[in-house]
């Protein structure tokens, strides 16, 4: 797999977990901020995984 699919498969990702935090906010809290936290992660690891 070329970097630059990987990449734009992990900020699809993080597109989806924070679509799923926003969505979430007002009924579970704990998991959006879960959620956040993993959309985070999923945009840390494209941009390492682009160096």
């Amino acid at each position: 797999m070329s970097k630059d699919v990987a990449m734009i498969v992990l900020l699809a990702l993080a597109g989806f977990l924070f679509g799923g935090a926003y969505s979430t906010w007002k009924t579970a809290r704990p998991l959006a901020i879960a959620l956040g936290i993993a959309g985070v992660l999923a945009v840390a690891g494209a941009i390492l995984y682009l160096i």
